[in-house]
């Protein structure tokens, strides 16, 4: 189930101005709440975007790896070095 959640936040002097030119009949937004949702889901997907990157530069770092660097392990073995 979805939750919905109240913020109040403040803003202002330039921010308050900023937001304001985005919003309304001369912006590309219809309310304010609009707008922060947005900025939220686009930094949401650069956050994601991100890990996703770092995990791509980890893979291909892994793959390019001498199969004689690579060492046996066990199940266990992986779940004991985690713990640490």
């Amino acid at each position: 189930m979805t939750r919905t959640t109240t913020m109040t936040v403040r803003l202002g002097g330039a921010l308050s101005d900023f937001v304001a030119r985005n919003v309304g009949e001369d912006g590309v937004y219809e309310n304010v709440s609009e707008y922060i949702r947005d900025l939220i889901r686009r930094d949401k997907e650069r956050v994601e975007q991100e890990a996703f990157d770092r995990l791509k530069a980890e893979l291909k770092h892994a793959f390019s790896a001498p199969e004689s660097s690579f060492e046996p392990l066990t199940a266990a073995d992986v779940i004991a070095r985690n713990r640490t």
